[in-house]
């Protein structure tokens, strides 16, 4: 016989006020066990009782990559305190190293703990309130994804399916202007240049999505006045996912940080951000969230990888083994989803889904034969094309004759409709 006693601490609603609460609850209850009958209801789980078993597998699909030894190994180090000083100075290490890969001196730059949404989220939570307009220039599911995020928070938002413009800019006056650098849906890679300067000149902030070109295609954000842009870890970074990195302009941060009301995420709200990264010139750091310590070991060393190699020879070697890959499939007879070379995302390369052919059978074939992972379509682009990333570490001729190869045995075993 048990009696289990609770005192709750607690908060009442009243209307949109908090009213706090002291008091206690008292709770009976018994507990019965007859013979061998257990107490627990829900036993021990069968599947956990076997060893965890990951098979290997070549990650060619848009995302995430495959994660180098080196970077595996510094995830495993030891787990120490989210605010003991190693962990601020590896937290300072990734602060620079994402200022080297954007290509900024923007002092609001660090790492959201979560994924790209997670970034994209912090982006637009921060930078926009209920009623204002935002602009969204869709060019595959990104864009899509913004304009819903968004909605979500009482803006008035609209989606430009043309080239970003003064007349779009005119017509809605946005405060804030979304765009997808690298679109892995399509394999479109945006043009960033001047867009900056022309949000400027209405005022409006843009906000970047650069998860799948990073550190694979050019970009300089101070240079192209970019005020708020955000990746992942988990593509041409070739970390395991589970952070973002993410940086905020002097301009952007002015409005945030006077802003009327309070973003609608605490998790994600930029003053708390800014402190427990060390953005925001206070002297101490104050608990906000229990941080992925273990996730940054391995964010920071995929940051040195990078450095290392260094930003120009890794956009030549993603650009010059596409260019590879692109010619070895139309020598098949493979057609590119997106005409224009210059548009090609040199990270993600989307090809025309094969006529009679069953993409989905492609995709399983590939991975039942060759234990190589290519993906089909997403978004707008589902059921009208095979998307594979030769991503950092992934990005080499040998890899993109291995994947040539995948595709040339599937198109000769999987059924061929000729109708």
């Amino acid at each position: 016989h048990v009696c289990l006693i609770v005192l709750i601490l607690g908060v009442c609603s009243a209307g949109s006020h908090f009213i706090p609460f002291h008091g206690s609850l008292w709770f009976h209850c018994s507990c019965h066990t007859a013979g061998n009958m257990s107490s627990i209801p829900v036993p021990p789980p069968k599947c956990l009782q076997k060893p965890l078993v990951v098979p290997h597998r070549h990650m060619f699909g848009p995302g995430p990559s495959n994660v180098p030894p080196r970077i595996l190994k510094a995830g495993a180090n030891p787990v120490i305190g989210h605010m003991h000083p190693e962990i601020f100075e590896i937290m300072n290490d990734i602060k620079s190293g994402t200022q080297y890969m954007f290509q900024t001196h923007n002092s609001m730059t660090f790492a959201v703990s979560g994924t790209g949404h997670t970034a994209m989220e912090c982006a637009i939570f921060n930078a926009v309130e209920p009623g204002e307009n935002v602009l969204t220039a869709v060019n595959g599911i990104w864009g899509e994804r913004a304009a819903d995020m968004a909605e979500r928070i009482g803006t008035c938002s609209a989606s430009d399916r043309t080239v970003v413009s003064l007349q779009a800019l005119a017509k809605y006056r946005p405060v804030l202007l979304f765009l997808a650098h690298g679109e892995s849906s399509t394999g479109v890679l945006h043009p960033l240049d001047g867009i900056g300067l022309l949000c400027h000149k209405y005022n409006c902030l843009l906000l970047v999505d650069s998860v799948a070109a990073i550190g694979g295609a050019p970009l300089h954000m101070d240079q192209q006045e970019i005020d708020i842009l955000y990746t992942g870890s988990q593509k041409v970074l070739n970390a395991p996912p589970g952070t973002a990195p993410i940086s905020f302009s002097a301009r952007a941060c002015q409005k945030i940080f006077n802003r009327r009301t309070k973003p609608v995420s605490f998790f994600l709200d930029l003053k708390w951000l800014a402190n427990y990264w060390g953005c925001d010139g206070k002297p101490s750091r104050v608990y906000h969230h229990t941080g992925p310590v273990t996730a940054f070991y391995s964010l920071r060393e995929s940051l040195a990888v990078l450095a290392e190699e260094g930003l120009e020879k890794s956009w030549e070697r993603h650009q010059e083994v596409a260019e590879y890959f692109h010619a070895g499939l139309e020598n098949m007879g493979l057609k590119l989803f997106v005409k224009e070379k210059k548009a090609r995302l040199p990270t993600v390369t989307t090809i025309v889904a094969p006529r009679g052919y069953d993409w989905k059978e492609i995709t399983a074939y590939i991975m039942k034969t060759h234990n190589l992972e290519i993906s089909g379509g997403l978004g707008p682009s589902v059921g009208l094309v095979l998307r594979v990333g030769l991503m950092g570490c992934n990005s080499s001729k040998v890899h993109v004759d291995m994947v040539l190869a995948a595709l040339k045995d599937a198109m000769k075993h999987c059924h061929e409709n000729k109708l």
